[in-house]
């Protein structure tokens, strides 16, 4: 199937989304205020070659027919694989989706493979698959999470998170990784353990 430009995904995603959520598809003035446009031509032209794609359909003439194509894959973006130590190694692009139905919100969430048996202590294991949710504004992430972190000088990890202070404390799943204490300054907060599944087995 033909791929979608970056303005199609962007609607194509904001319409998943939105028929997941009201069980309806949107009219098109929702999708101008959605996608801040002031004409229907860029939603319409947008659709129209969505569809010729294969990524959507509509019967023409009745309002609020537009169904989403199941021969599309679905579902939260592969971003990357915790290895050893929780380091987090980046896929440089988005290599597959994992299709967890409309459990996450598909805008906010993505997954992480474990590669290893780094997190084993926490009952996690090799080949399974971390569903991070995105941090979003200044929602507080409590003491005792997983989450996604980036620390200075240490780079993408998971870890567990406390506070002390001013410093932020990371602790790994091997009993054996040293903890790691920093400014909490120097943490960027990046996910948060939402769930795991462990697929196909």
């Amino acid at each position: 199937m033909e791929n979608l430009t970056p303005a199609q995904k962007q609607l194509y995603d904001w319409l998943v989304e939105y028929i997941n959520t009201n069980k309806h598809s949107p009219s098109i003035r929702e999708m101008m205020k959605a996608m801040n446009l002031r004409s229907p031509a860029p939603i319409q032209s947008r659709l129209e070659k969505m569809r010729k794609k294969g990524y959507l359909e509509w019967t023409e003439g009745q309002a609020r027919t537009l169904k989403i194509l199941k021969n599309y894959h679905q579902g939260l973006p592969l971003l990357g694989k915790v290895k050893d130590g929780g380091v987090v190694e980046s896929f440089s692009d988005e290599q597959e989706k994992i299709d967890f139905g409309s459990m996450f919100p598909s805008s906010t969430s993505y997954v992480l493979q474990v590669d290893g048996d780094s997190m084993i202590s926490a009952y996690i294991s090799d080949g399974d698959y971390l569903v991070m949710g995105d941090i979003e504004g200044d929602k507080s992430i409590k003491a005792g999470e997983i989450v996604t972190v980036k620390a200075e000088g240490y780079g993408t990890m998971v870890k567990r998170i406390d506070y002390n202070a001013s410093k932020t404390i990371l602790t790994g799943f091997n009993p054996e990784e040293e903890k790691i204490t920093i400014a909490s300054n120097k943490v960027e907060i990046e996910g948060v353990l939402l769930a795991v599944f462990r697929l196909n087995q």
